[in-house]
């Protein structure tokens, strides 16, 4: 039978492409406050304060902007999320020209927006996309965040150095209004699938039950171990080629690329591999459970073989292993919430990404200390690798692919 395009491939390619831009958006300051730094005068530490305000916002509104989605769907939050955090991400040059306070201001209200990007794109997966297609479908629009580092560090990069650093924010910033004008008519008020039925007694979020499901649990925890290894890897990657291997910043910045286009590639086809399985029928519990192990597993065995790495070209094939089976979870604990409660799976991942953010600041933070403690990136991956296994052990034990909630 001909491959066709349908709706659902639109609305999963402008999600997609939400989540590519929410990363070039949060990910550009990270080049564009070196010569920050410089204008304003700023310590390391204030840096360190601008840089990581972001996540403030973020993780305050993950809760919220699912539950939005669920009850008002996720086209109206998604639609409103992206205006408002290219609205933030034009301001941030003019935020920074009025004050510290003001910049910071801005970087949190962006990260308010952004927070609704994977919540309302989960919502949106379950109106449109048919059941035996949703791991596919998650595994695009997730791992397109790794697209988007890959795209916004050197982009960022060139465009400072040849415009100014205030120009990555304006022009990052245009991309997301041209999404939104796309998002806006490209995708009706409908729904491409039936709706799940609603219990005659149940009208309201069943906060309670949701609480207090191991399988969400599983869920919450490898969310959070999964984002361990993605944040420490996203934010130490060129530091640890260039101080490791004593490569040119460039070279580093070229050399940390290399996995996350792995793990891109990876994540699409764990997908495809999860769906072709789950409708062959293979058991969903059986496949979440592979997928899920096989990416803490897998990143584990690869970052402890770090250690042996004697050169770049060896780093570099060690880190694409561990970044490429990462991105198994993709197909794991992401779309799981549509298996255990499909009526509330924005819902959930708004819960789990909330503990899934804290590695963005406490990991981030853990591993420098590490670095600076042990003279080396170790004892970092250790513990990265021992987050990765206590994860999958968990998951191994609670996680399902039944239904557990109407």
């Amino acid at each position: 039978m001909r491959w066709r395009w349908k709706s659902w491939h639109t609305v999963v390619f402008l999600c997609s492409a939400a989540v590519f831009i929410s990363y070039i958006d949060r990910t550009n300051i990270s080049v564009a406050a070196i010569p920050m730094k410089d204008e304003f005068a700023w310590t390391e530490t204030t840096k360190g304060f601008v840089l990581s305000s972001f996540f403030i916002g973020y993780v305050l509104l993950q809760v919220v902007s699912g539950t939005l989605a669920n009850r008002y769907g996720g086209k109206v939050v998604l639609g409103v999320a992206v205006v408002w955090w290219s609205v933030f991400t034009m301001l941030t040059p003019p935020a920074a020209r009025v004050s510290l306070a003001a910049l910071i201001g801005a970087r949190i209200a962006l990260g308010l927006g952004e927070a609704a990007v994977f919540p309302a794109s989960i919502n949106m997966v379950g109106r449109w996309v048919p059941v035996a297609s949703r791991s596919r479908a998650v595994a695009l629009f997730a791992s397109s965040l790794s697209l988007g580092t890959v795209v916004s560090l050197p982009l960022t990069g060139w465009l400072v150095r040849e415009y100014g650093w205030p120009i990555p924010f304006y022009a990052f910033g245009m991309v997301g209004f041209v999404w939104a004008a796309a998002w806006v008519i490209g995708i009706g008020n409908g729904r491409g699938v039936e709706a799940e039925p609603v219990p005659n007694d149940q009208r309201s979020i069943p906060w309670r039950r949701i609480a207090s499901t191991p399988a969400v649990w599983a869920i919450v925890v490898n969310h959070f171990c999964h984002n361990w290894s993605l944040y420490v890897l996203l934010a130490w990657l060129p530091s640890y080629f260039r101080t490791t291997f004593g490569v040119t910043l460039t070279n580093a910045g070229l050399l940390a690329a290399a996995p996350w286009l792995t793990n891109f590639v990876m994540a699409n086809v764990a997908g495809a591999l999860a769906d072709g399985m789950i409708n062959r029928g293979r058991s969903t519990t059986f496949v979440r459970r592979l997928m899920q192990g096989t990416g803490l597993l897998g990143a584990a065995f690869f970052l402890l073989l770090m250690q042996t790495a004697s050169s770049p070209m060896t780093a570099v094939l060690l880190m694409c292993g561990a970044t490429g089976t990462l991105a198994f979870c993709f197909a794991g604990f992401s779309p799981n919430s549509f298996d255990i409660a499909p009526r509330y799976a924005d819902v959930i991942w708004g819960i789990s990404n909330t503990f899934a953010t804290l590695p963005g600041i406490v990991g981030v933070a853990v591993t420098g200390w590490l670095v600076e403690r042990t003279g080396g990136y170790a004892a970092p991956f250790i513990v990265t690798a021992s987050v990765g296994v206590a994860g999958a052990l968990v998951f191994l034990k609670l996680g399902s692919g039944q239904r557990q909630i109407d």
